[in-house]
């Protein structure tokens, strides 16, 4: 079926007054801080900063590796940032890339997807075809890539060379701009293309429903892409970027990790960051109405050059 293209001193807790937000930051001494960056959050919503920097930093006190952290929940005017321009392989989660840079591409002349481009793209993102990747990414091109790159204002992603699209190297913040593109109206993707985008994320098959979505009460909508590799040095890179809209929130959330010691290391400690912000944002939601992953997480092998 065709898809129609349309258009670092401790400070004090958050105070929402009079519209202005002040930034909270988990306490560290000078000397400490330039080698463990903090948590910083912001809230439209008293406390509520204070409390997610304090239950991000408590879930990842005692996990190892190398850990980035994005949220953004419009409705509360809520952020909050770890590592936010750090870089990291991207793995599986440059499918959402790649398919958003297929669907700016084909509005510029304002055309349908082919049925054989929506078939490729549903495979890409509900199931994580590699092949289907290879032959999204090598139908675009660099320059392509690069394009919607530049329209998306994701400055910092830097697209991997020689056909190793899951060595893009992607950042906390141009993911979590890649997601606000999805859930809101702008320029660079028209309606029909966040629509479909978020309609494949939302169908992601069962046993790679992991990551970001731990945690969230069942009555949100989730959309979830998550992407994993090994490598000879830093271990496993395990990320996972989700939008969530549901309950009187509107929000999205971005983890990546590397230098874990398995893939399961890392879905764990993602899943830990998650289950606290979900918790923090929706307190109201009983416990046992909360979104449970899988317990056999899996995805697809990436191809990496042989080090």
């Amino acid at each position: 079926m065709n898809h129609r293209i349309s258009l670092r001193a401790r400070v004090l807790p958050v105070v929402a007054a009079a519209g202005m937000l002040v930034p909270v930051v988990a306490g560290a001494s000078p000397a400490s801080a330039a080698a463990a960056p903090q948590v910083s959050c912001t809230s439209g919503t008293a406390g509520l900063a204070a409390k997610l920097q304090r239950d991000i930093t408590a879930a990842l006190a005692t996990r190892a590796g190398t850990v980035a952290v994005g949220l953004r929940d419009r409705t509360t005017n809520t952020t909050c940032t770890l590592r936010a321009t750090t870089a990291y392989d991207s793995a599986s989660v440059v499918k959402v890339t790649v398919l958003a840079t297929l669907l700016w591409d084909a509005k510029k002349t304002n055309r349908y997807l082919t049925s054989r481009e929506t078939g490729l793209a549903t495979a890409m993102i509900t199931k994580s075809d590699n092949a289907a990747t290879t032959t999204l990414w090598n139908q675009l091109g660099i320059t392509k890539v690069k394009g919607f790159l530049t329209a998306a204002g994701m400055t910092r992603t830097v697209p991997g060379s020689g056909g190793y699209w899951g060595l893009t190297r992607i950042n906390v913040t141009d993911e979590q701009r890649l997601l606000s593109l999805i859930t809101a109206r702008n320029t660079v993707l028209s309606d029909n293309s966040r629509a479909y985008i978020q309609k494949l994320m939302g169908q992601v098959v069962t046993s790679q429903k992991w990551g970001t979505p731990a945690g969230a009460p069942s009555s949100v909508a989730v959309h979830v892409k998550n992407g994993w590799l090994q490598r000879a040095t830093r271990g496993w890179r395990v990320h996972s970027i989700g939008t969530f809209q549901g309950l009187g929130h509107d929000y999205t959330i971005t983890v990546l990790t590397d230098g874990n010691s398995t893939m399961n290391y890392g879905v764990t400690t993602i899943q830990a960051v998650s289950k606290v912000i979900h918790r923090d944002l929706i307190p109201t939601a009983p416990a046992a109405t909360r979104y449970a992953p899988t317990i056999r997480p899996q995805e697809a092998y990436v191809a990496v050059p042989q080090l």
